[in-house]
């Protein structure tokens, strides 16, 4: 396994900007991010410039970055399957592969979007396919993966177990856009009470990205319940070799929780 650090979350004790460099301190030449303006789908110049800049100075690769999905710290989940808000997914993703493709990203999160009461559930799911195909397309222009994950939590986000994300990674790629896979986030799972044994048994082999934290508490491995270290090994037994990003809210400070890990493998050298 090869571990990154999501910056959206560790080392939040720093400025976003600062992350990255932290993340490298720290032992780790790989980083993923939420989107880092949650309110802006495009942001000018000079913002992207200045983030490009902090990721490329710190010596580390974005692995991974979300497409924009909103506020996630607040009423959002996502919006590409929101009528009146998949425009502003449109319009972000040639703004997010721009990125991609200057750091090297190999894959994007684009997040379904919450349930709405003035739109019939197929017509979103209709357009989340749309809008996915379309990201798909973009991506695929730099070689990269568009992922699809289930969320937890209060919100009515409509992707809740692995088979619900499993069902859209599988309709897209029937489409005709095979470079869609599953983001496997084992707590968020867990959170839902999906059953990680039957998940990974059956979605081993369209997941391209995977994301842990521990449960309940989505803390750093080791401060729930979870067996990580049992999960992943049976990951990688059923063929995945992938990415493994810790996703995580440390229970301390973000440095004295990832020195408390004990990492079953390499954490970001590939």
């Amino acid at each position: 396994m090869n571990y990154l650090v999501n910056c959206s979350l560790l080392f939040s004790e720093r400025p976003l900007l600062e992350r990255p460099a932290a993340a490298h301190a720290a032992g780790f030449d790989a980083v993923e991010f939420w989107w880092p303006w949650p309110h802006d789908p495009v942001p000018g110049d000079a913002e992207v410039d200045t983030f490009v800049r902090a990721v490329r100075d710190a010596g580390v690769q974005l692995v991974g970055l979300n497409f924009f999905a909103g506020d996630l710290a607040g009423p959002d989940c996502g919006v590409l399957s929101i009528p009146a808000r998949a425009q502003q997914f449109r319009d972000n993703v040639d703004v997010a592969v721009g990125i991609g493709e200057q750091l090297g990203a190999s894959a994007f999160n684009a997040l379904y979007g919450n349930r709405v009461e003035d739109v019939p559930p197929e017509l979103q799911d209709a357009l989340a396919r749309e809008n996915l195909g379309l990201a798909a397309d973009a991506a695929a222009g730099i070689g990269a993966t568009v992922l699809v994950e289930a969320v937890s939590g209060p919100k009515p986000y409509p992707l809740r177990t692995a088979d619900d994300a499993a069902e859209v990674v599988e309709a897209v790629r029937v489409a005709g856009h095979p470079n869609v896979g599953f983001l496997m986030d084992l707590f968020h799972l867990a959170n839902n009470a999906d059953d990680l044994d039957v998940a990974i048994a059956k979605h081993t082999d369209i997941t391209a990205h995977v994301q842990i934290a521990d449960w309940p508490g989505r803390g750093e491995p080791g401060s729930g319940q979870l067996d990580l270290d049992r999960h992943l090994a049976d990951l990688t037994a059923r063929g995945y070799d992938g990415w493994v990003g810790l996703e995580y809210v440390p229970t301390t400070d973000t440095e004295t929780s990832l020195a408390g890990l004990r990492l079953t493998t390499e954490r970001s050298d590939r």
